[in-house]
């Protein structure tokens, strides 16, 4: 594994193939089911697309709530809630550069996708728009 891993595909890279072979038939299963829907459907779906969660927000919410619980909970309870704040944070900056933390195969398996793998899809919407 490298330090550094591409930003556009690192959770991707670290997704087990089966997960990432899911996320790409349901993708291709959305698209298909648009195609030849009214310009409406489209534009609506390309709008639904534009506030999909993709896997960052997911892993940015989840870590920015398991640091302020568990520092609240350290300050006001027993200080060895701190160490999961510890912990939160250096998965965070793992996930960061390698694009890999124990939450990621959770998430992936959930079905959220990456910014990435929603472009996608939305990028073919866009194509049917204008054809």
């Amino acid at each position: 594994m490298r330090l550094i891993n591409p930003t556009t595909t690192k959770a991707k890279m670290n997704t087990n193939p089966e997960v990432n072979a899911f996320i790409k038939r349901r993708t291709e299963s959305n698209i298909k089911h648009y195609m030849g829907s009214s310009k409406e459907d489209i534009e609506a779906r390309i709008k639904d697309l534009d506030y999909e969660w993709d896997t960052e927000r997911i892993l940015e919410l989840n870590f920015a709530v398991i640091i302020l619980l568990t520092v609240f909970s350290g300050l006001f309870k027993s200080k060895i809630w701190l160490v999961i704040s510890f912990f939160a944070s250096v998965f965070m900056v793992q996930h960061s550069l390698q694009g890999w933390c124990p939450p990621l195969p959770v998430i992936r398996k959930l079905g959220f996708r990456t910014a990435a793998e929603i472009f996608e899809e939305k990028e073919a919407m866009q194509e049917m728009l204008y054809r």
